[in-house]
């Protein structure tokens, strides 16, 4: 439930961006502006807003599967309430977590900019990866689901490779950090988890 209503609410603030009826860029990651204006706000507001019809698409369709997923482990690790609070908090979080290495990167650029919710997105999913290790996971253009403990390290060993490239307009870099710390947060919350991963793993 709680996982609908993070997407009902990105997709309207998205879709008012689309049509111009919010500025998109009052609310957009600008490094510049956090750092040296201390619009500390952007570290959470870029995640509601998307480059375009797509980035917005695949970002929620993500979130739809994996984030029910999470949220029905957390509720069992940690109770109903507790579990849908850190849950949020998880999601949340990772917006501003995933971003702060480009903070500091950019910080004096006033040229760099970035928006959508990729990092909270990668965060969610790795949470699911962790729970779930075995889970079947789909990659564009392979018709085969990939085990997510396999899937895992690819795609990390990906965002690290290209955001090292730069050759392009995707934020890799909140992709790693979001996907790192999206493992993380479940075993800071509670270590024992770790011990379910192996398990889930024969190990």
């Amino acid at each position: 439930m709680i996982t609908i209503i993070i997407i009902a609410i990105t997709s309207l603030v998205s879709i008012l961006c689309f049509t111009r009826k919010i500025d998109v860029n009052k609310l957009l990651f600008h490094a510049y502006s956090v750092w040296h204006r201390k619009e500390w706000y952007r570290m959470l507001s870029y995640g509601l807003v998307h480059g375009g019809w797509g980035h917005l698409f695949f970002n929620m369709l993500t979130l739809f599967f994996f984030g029910r997923v999470v949220e029905q482990y957390f509720s069992l690790a940690f109770g109903d309430t507790l579990g849908i609070i850190l849950y949020v908090v998880l999601y949340v979080s990772a917006i501003a977590v995933s971003s702060a290495g480009d903070l500091i990167k950019y910080r004096n650029d006033w040229n760099y900019s970035a928006v959508g919710a990729s990092g909270a997105v990668s965060a969610v999913l790795f949470a699911s990866i962790l729970f779930e290790p075995k889970m079947g996971i789909y990659i564009y253009l392979i018709p085969i689901p990939v085990p997510g403990y396999i899937f895992a390290p690819l795609y990390l060993l990906y965002c690290w490779y290209m955001s090292k490239r730069n050759m392009d307009n995707i934020g890799h870099t909140a992709h790693f950090w979001g996907a790192v710390y999206g493992l993380l947060f479940p075993l800071a919350c509670r270590p024992e988890l770790f011990r379910h991963f192996l398990s889930q793993l024969g190990l």
